[in-house]
């Protein structure tokens, strides 16, 4: 299956404007969840794009600004860390893909979205949507916001090791590291970390 097949039939079915959402950083004990949403001119083509995770970090970066040059309308929006104790992280990531698709001008006839899950307990997709398992492999326009998704929250961590070097943040983005436990041994958490993703931790001390 080629990256335009599902947005094509979505034009098809008389959508205009069809665009793609994705999140990054569902899992990390550190740091927001991001969501990127994207509407691509049809069939536009990009080098390298596909998954995040599959796409090395320098053509990520290429690719980051190729799409906000190119795009027809992107966002990219986040759910801090305190928000994501205070709920919970599918709502969170919910939150953060909403946002996202609030942020489109144009806004969007129909909306892609990555995974299988569109709702949480405080939170969902409400406008026109369909759920895509693998979607970032699978659309162009979810590929793109993946990208848009996993580059700014990176960005945003290699910022946050500058405010709190300790934890080097830069190396391993918040995500669970045996680097990051043992920097948490050592200095316990700061502002940033998710208190709830921390009980076993805790538990454990």
């Amino acid at each position: 299956m080629g990256l335009w097949e599902i947005e094509e039939s979505c034009w098809a079915q008389g959508y205009e404007r069809v665009c793609g959402v994705d999140e990054a950083g569902a899992g990390p004990l550190a740091g927001p969840v991001y969501a990127g949403a994207v509407i691509l001119p049809r069939h536009i083509n990009f080098k390298w794009l596909n998954d995040s995770k599959q796409v090395t970090p320098k053509r990520r970066d290429i690719l980051y600004d190729e799409i906000m040059e190119q795009a027809e309308s992107w966002a990219v929006a986040a759910v801090q860390a305190d928000e994501i104790d205070a709920a919970d992280i599918l709502t969170a990531r919910m939150q953060a893909m909403s946002l996202a698709i609030a942020g489109l001008t144009p806004t969007p006839d129909f909306t892609l979205v990555d995974g299988n899950r569109d709702k949480g307990k405080g939170a969902a997709i409400s406008t026109p949507h369909r759920c895509i398992v693998k979607g970032d492999s699978l659309s162009a326009s979810i590929a793109a916001a993946s990208i848009l998704a996993k580059v700014s929250r990176d960005r945003y961590m290699e910022e946050m090791a500058e405010k709190y070097p300790e934890y080097h943040f830069e190396q391993h983005k918040g995500y669970g590291t045996k680097l990051h436990y043992e920097m948490l041994d050592k200095y316990g958490p700061c502002p940033i970390h998710r208190r709830s993703f921390l009980k076993k931790w805790e538990a454990a001390k």
